[in-house]
């Protein structure tokens, strides 16, 4: 995988090899070095925005492609096998992501316009502007991404970007390239110029270079990422979920399949997963209900159809289990208490459920997030309130407390409030994941013309 620089594709000398979860090579991803990331950033600042009816059709061509087509001459059904293996991710769970791209990517005109204000209008051309109106427009000229390889879905957002006429650059993680490779070579194939988006695989020592160099950024991680740039007006942190379930006021059967769900769903990998269960009473019945149906999951390697966990390199899934087990603390093992790592017979190793249940809300084990199924359960009360439930980006409520939900609505640090039997990770792309993109990528101005 050759960088795609702003005159074309661009084979390093310093290369990276991606391996696949049993340590197999697949493939050579070149890192450019520092010089070649500032001219690349240089020419996108001097590069012409596409007209906007030109940058929506090549979206669309451009999500065809991708879904259908063979963009880097990869066709899809390789591709999804390819980053099944490099990635670990179920293979299922990768083709409904590569889905979802396509999706966004051929709705991101109208996707990035829902965070549009009411008032406002697109174009100083609108007649409305000969009255005096507010006209949305964009804060600067180059957008750029750090992205994360725990799910390929991470690569339906930024193209929103391209769609309100930004040109972008795209720093892949070194886990999982080939998504933003194959997308961009998709995009530049459908009518982008090189110099509109660009994909710049670097090392750590030249990562911020391209963040500095851009006008507004956005950066996946942990939780260093997000105090790393909490103050930063320029940078928009994409950090751990912490996802939650509070089930307050009535029985937690009925909505056991969904909290399952919750947990399991994507493999566990995504920020939207469940991290904790809130149950207001015992909470051991439901732990223990949860251990059993996690435990049925069957331990497959990641390309197999049936697959539903993720899988890692056996030296990787150790280091995971090592920090999850030091970390329990005095919580009780309900399932993986003896280890999460199940090895496979072809290599790389299967990341295996884990349910703690704690004796108190505030625990702070709950806010432990890996990259499986693992869940911690709490009681939880109405004298506790909303404080156990904070720093979430999404907490799926199942209260008939209307006062408790006022709070947890109105709370600035809960993202996306669910109530009733709504899984975690559901979402739609015209409804905001963690606020609306275009919220951060635009800004209003007055415009009266004659």
């Amino acid at each position: 995988m050759d960088a795609l620089g702003p005159n074309g594709p661009f084979r390093s000398r310093e290369r990276l090899t991606i391996s696949d979860v049993a340590g197999a090579p697949m493939a050579e991803l070149s890192l450019v070095p520092r010089l070649f990331v500032h001219r690349a950033m240089a020419a996108l600042r001097k590069a012409e925005t596409m007209p906007a009816e030109e940058r929506l059709a090549a979206l669309a061509r451009a999500a065809e492609a991708f879904e259908h087509g063979a963009p880097a001459g990869i066709p899809t059904d390789e591709y999804t096998h390819l980053v099944s293996r490099m990635s670990g991710m179920p293979i299922s769970v990768v083709r409904s992501a590569a889905r979802g791209i396509a999706r966004s990517v051929a709705g991101a005109g109208h996707d990035a316009g829902c965070a549009r204000p009411m008032a406002a209008v697109e174009s100083w051309r609108d007649p409305a502007t000969r009255e005096g109106r507010a006209v949305w427009t964009r804060r600067a000229e180059v957008f750029a991404v750090h992205a994360a390889g725990n799910h390929p879905g991470v690569h339906s957002l930024w193209p929103e970007a391209l769609a309100l006429g930004y040109r972008v650059a795209v720093r892949p993680s070194r886990r999982e390239p080939l998504t933003p490779y194959r997308l961009i070579t998709a995009l530049r194939d459908a009518g982008f110029g090189d110099d509109q988006v660009v994909l710049l695989p670097t090392d750590r020592t030249v990562a911020d270079d391209i963040l500095r160099a851009a006008d507004l950024s956005m950066a996946y991680g942990g939780d260093e990422v997000v105090h790393k740039y909490a103050h930063d007006g320029t940078v928009l942190p994409q950090g751990p979920g912490r996802s939650k379930i509070l089930v307050s006021g009535g029985d937690w059967r009925p909505h056991l399949d969904m909290i399952v769900d919750s947990v399991a769903d994507e493999g566990g990998t995504a920020c939207v997963n469940t991290t904790a269960v809130y149950v207001e009473g015992d909470p051991t019945p439901l732990a223990e209900a949860l251990a059993e149906r996690l435990a049925a999951i069957p331990s497959l390697p990641p390309e197999d159809e049936g697959a539903v966990l993720p899988t890692q390199p056996v030296q990787t899934a150790r280091a995971v289990e090592k920090y999850l087990l030091d970390h329990a603390g005095d919580a009780t093992p309900r399932l993986g208490g003896d280890g999460i790592v199940d090895p496979l017979p072809g290599g790389g190793a299967v990341l295996r459920p884990a349910v703690f249940q704690v004796d108190r809300p505030d625990a702070p084990q709950t806010g432990i997030e890996l990259g499986f199924p693992c869940v911690w359960v709490a009681p939880w009360s109405a004298k506790d309130g909303a404080g156990p439930l904070r720093d979430t980006l999404v907490l799926t409520a199942i209260t008939e407390d209307a006062r408790l939900v006022d709070r947890l609505v109105d709370d600035p640090s809960i993202s996306n409030v669910y109530l009733g039997d709504h899984p975690t990770y559901w979402m739609r792309p015209d409804v905001p994941h963690d606020s609306y993109l275009g919220e951060f990528l635009m800004r209003t101005k007055a415009v009266i013309r004659d």
